[in-house]
């Protein structure tokens, strides 16, 4: 029924993609006539659904691959696809929510973080972001002077640019160069990939239909905890916990 987890999946395969095709180096290790090229070094922010599947394509064509997340629950996980998981100490075990995606972090934190993610981006010829915390702007983890520290020709993917972006030099919808640096902040990807997007869009949506019919009518369990949390409004009254808490 996860709508967002089937998207991310397409977003964070094609952002791959599209690295790979703007980058001006090719991902895998090659033995050539010439002599030997060496395989691009990628690095993914944020190992959500979008960032493992960023990290396993990236792996599959050949590049070499380092994932950081604040949330140290994620290194089986990136370690499994392949990627090495980059640890710099600020890692904590109260970053996620019950529904296991990141919290919103204090400004410090982030200051921190981005001191330290410093050195990893100076070595990568491809960044991939995907930090975002729900219903909040994401967090800026790439700030002006870390990209003058990339290599020049280096490809940053923002993948956060629909919420203002993980990197602040990221405009959404737009390619820019900065710093010889090729900065993309694409949105909905999952667009991009049609069949597909439409197939699993339908089967989350169709799955979660059923789950309200019972004997051949429309009967929403009201102990049921995926209807409760998506429930809107009842009987003339707001009644999820988001609106009424924005409101």
């Amino acid at each position: 029924m996860d709508v967002l987890s089937s998207m991310a999946s397409i977003a964070g395969y094609k952002a791959a993609l599209l690295a790979a095709e703007k980058l001006p180096k090719m991902f895998p290790m090659m033995m050539t006539a010439a002599g030997t090229i060496v395989p691009a070094r990628v690095l993914i922010i944020g190992a959500g659904v979008a960032g493992l599947q960023a990290i396993a394509t990236a792996h599959r064509l050949g590049a070499v691959v380092k994932a950081y997340d604040i949330r140290p629950a994620v290194k089986e996980q990136v370690e499994s696809l392949g990627a090495k998981f980059v640890e710099l100490g600020l890692e904590k075990t109260d970053t996620e929510t019950e529904g296991g995606y990141a919290k919103a972090m204090d400004e410090e934190f982030y200051r921190r973080q981005r001191e330290t993610l410093s050195r990893v981006l100076a070595e990568s010829d491809v960044v991939i972001t995907t930090a975002a915390v729900p219903g909040k702007k994401a967090p800026i983890l790439i700030t002006d002077e870390m990209v003058k520290m990339m290599p020049k020709g280096s490809v940053i993917v923002d993948l956060a640019a629909e919420h203002g972006g993980n990197c602040e030099l990221t405009e959404a919808q737009k390619e820019i160069k900065k710093h010889g640096v090729t900065l993309m902040g694409p949105i909905n990807l999952p667009s991009t990939v049609p069949f597909h997007a439409s197939q699993l869009f339908s089967k989350n949506i169709t799955t979660f239909l059923l789950s309200m019919i019972r004997d051949g009518n429309v009967v929403p369990a009201s102990e049921d905890e995926i209807l409760k949390s998506t429930l809107v409004t009842k009987d003339g009254l707001i009644v999820h916990e988001g609106l009424k808490n924005s409101s």
